[in-house]
């Protein structure tokens, strides 16, 4: 099986979650037989067309690249203010023109590659994808690891993005959603016949690590408790309500540190709020951190808290418990709370909730290890393993049905 995979970010250049679960499905496919050509946008300043993926220790995984100005996460004054400071006329004149003009660039990629089925993770790669199906052929998956909705944190949406998100998932063949919530949002919202979407959870690395010490550490050993946020900075993911909980928390205890690590657009207005709500003292923002900084971060907390708002999987708080041995709260707004069991959970707008449960696990020692000892086992048989089996079967069966 030979799969045309398609994306628009990779580790180890990534901004979220995507990156981490096309690399963490492409490793798995690759163990059980599958070819992976994954092709990713490039800026000009990329001068091969074709590399092997040496850096994530794939080596049956080509990477294919052409020449586009679309990065992770973008949307579209993002992309009109990038297109301003290259002062290139080669990029289309819009974000939507973009996508358009990515989508020829791949159309001639389906012309050169023999493969099986196309793959195309995201709303940014949609369009490519239906070209490729449109020159070659061939079966079209979509992999929706966010909507429009999401994004928007269920608010108003793009109208331009949610019409490209439409029209794409009733062309392909296959819709993969992360989970049965966002499956809903697709049946719902974009009138896709049910039968047509299958779920594949999402799955998370699970090496070991070390036991290397971390200066946090001296601060726990002090009896400060260590409470963490991992993750963009944006709407969707609720860190406003991560604070307004914190406020709550230092009220009853005042020997709390909240840590921001992340990110995005609601950067300096959670910073404006921290220091509205007299709390900054007890809040660090350490930036985006990644990779063993990450990990050390997850180790040293005492507790993880993903508050979003609309989160279709959710894999921090399965790092958390992997990496850091570490307990977890996660909204009941997320996808990962219906593989993950032994976690708390809430809605992510009751702050009085939340701070309660976060006041919960921080003073009681045999409920913070139920919580970590028994959500560890279970996150760590939610593994890309299994997911590449059901995408397996998923490519198996819509190629067969092609060759009847």
């Amino acid at each position: 099986m030979r799969v045309l995979m398609l994306g628009w970010e990779f580790p180890p250049y990534h901004h979220g979650g995507l990156g981490v679960a096309s690399l963490g499905l492409a490793q798995a496919l690759v163990e059980q037989d599958v070819e992976v050509i994954f092709v990713l946008p490039k800026k000009l300043d990329i001068s091969h067309d074709s590399i092997k993926l040496v850096f994530a220790n794939v080596p049956n995984v080509k990477i294919k690249s052409v020449d586009t100005a679309l990065t992770p996460y973008l949307v579209s004054h993002e992309y009109a203010r990038l297109r301003s400071l290259t002062g290139s006329l080669v990029y289309g004149g819009s974000l939507f023109e973009e996508m358009a003009r990515y989508a020829e660039l791949i159309g001639d990629i389906a012309r050169e590659e023999e493969f099986d089925v196309i793959h195309a993770h995201d709303w940014l790669s949609y369009l490519a994808g239906i070209e490729a199906k449109h020159v070659s052929g061939k079966p079209l998956i979509l992999h929706v690891h966010a909507t429009s909705f999401d994004q928007s944190g269920r608010g108003p949406v793009n109208p331009q993005q949610y019409e490209v998100e439409r029209h794409a998932m009733n062309i392909a063949d296959v819709v993969v959603t992360v989970s049965e919530f966002t499956k809903d949002t697709i049946v719902n919202h974009y009138g896709v016949d049910p039968r047509k979407v299958q779920v594949v959870h999402n799955g998370i690395e699970t090496a070991s690590l070390d036991d290397r010490e971390d200066d946090l550490f001296a601060l726990k050993a002090s009896g400060k408790k260590i409470v963490l946020y991992h993750g963009r900075l944006t709407i969707q993911k609720g860190p406003d309500y991560f604070i307004r909980a914190a406020k709550r928390v230092l009220e009853y205890n005042p020997n709390v540190l909240f840590i921001i690590s992340g990110e995005g657009d609601m950067e300096h207005q959670i910073i404006r709020l921290a220091a509205e709500l007299g709390i900054s003292e007890h809040v660090l923002f350490a930036g985006a951190l990644w990779d063993e900084e990450r990990d050390r971060m997850y180790r040293a907390a005492d507790l993880y808290v993903m508050p979003s708002v609309s989160e279709p999987f959710g894999l921090t708080p399965l790092e958390a418990l992997i990496k850091g041995d570490t307990p977890v709260i996660i909204s009941k707004q997320s996808g990962v709370s219906e593989v993950l069991k032994h976690a708390l959970t809430v809605d992510f707008w009751d702050i009085d909730e939340m701070a309660n449960k976060i006041i919960a696990v921080l003073g009681n020692g045999a409920l913070s290890k139920e919580l970590s000892t028994n959500g560890r086992k279970e996150a760590f048989g939610i593994t890309w393993h299994k997911a590449a089996s059901k995408v397996v079967e998923i490519y198996n069966d819509i190629v067969n049905f092609f060759k009847k």
